[in-house]
C-alpha cells in the first residue's frame, strides 16, 4: 500500500476547486465558487458548531428544557423530596402496625409473641397511665 506523502496532502488540501450552478434549461451559470477543501472543512465545521449551539441554547433557555427527563423547576424537585419523605414513614408505620396486629395474633392464639425490637413498640409517655 502505497504511504501518503505529507507535502502530497497538504497540496490537495490547498488545490483550488470551482463549483458552478448552472441553469439545466439554458446552460446559463447562475452562481460560481471557488472553493478548496481546507474551506469546505472548516465551514462544514463551523455550521456544525453553529447547529449544536443554538440547539443547546433553545434548550436551555425556552421551556423545552423540561420535557428533558430529569430536569424540572426547583418547586417540583421540593415537591418530590417531600412526597419521597412522606411516602417512607407511611411504609414504617405499616410495618410497625403489622408487626403489632402480628403479635395481637399471637397473643389471642395462645402463643408467645417474640419482640425482636423493643422500640418499636414503646408507648408514648402521654398514653402511660399513672396508677
Amino acid at each position: 500500500m502505497a504511504k501518503l506523502d505529507p507535502s502530497s496532502t497538504l497540496k490537495r488540501l490547498r488545490n483550488r476547486y470551482r463549483l458552478v450552478v448552472m441553469n439545466d434549461d439554458t446552460y446559463e451559470e447562475v452562481v460560481t465558487f471557488r472553493l478548496t477543501r481546507t474551506s469546505v472543512y472548516i465551514s462544514l465545521s463551523m455550521i456544525f458548531v453553529l447547529l449544536v449551539g443554538l440547539t443547546v441554547a433553545l434548550l436551555v433557555l425556552t421551556p423545552l428544557r423540561y420535557y428533558i427527563p430529569g430536569y424540572g423547576t426547583r418547586q417540583s424537585q421540593v415537591q418530590l423530596q417531600m412526597l419521597k419523605m412522606r411516602t417512607d414513614s407511611l411504609e414504617q408505620s405499616i410495618q410497625y402496625k403489622d408487626r403489632y396486629l402480628d403479635n395481637i395474633r399471637k397473643i389471642l392464639n395462645g402463643e408467645n409473641p417474640v419482640i425482636k425490637d423493643t422500640a418499636v413498640f414503646k408507648v408514648p409517655e402521654h398514653e402511660v397511665s399513672k396508677d
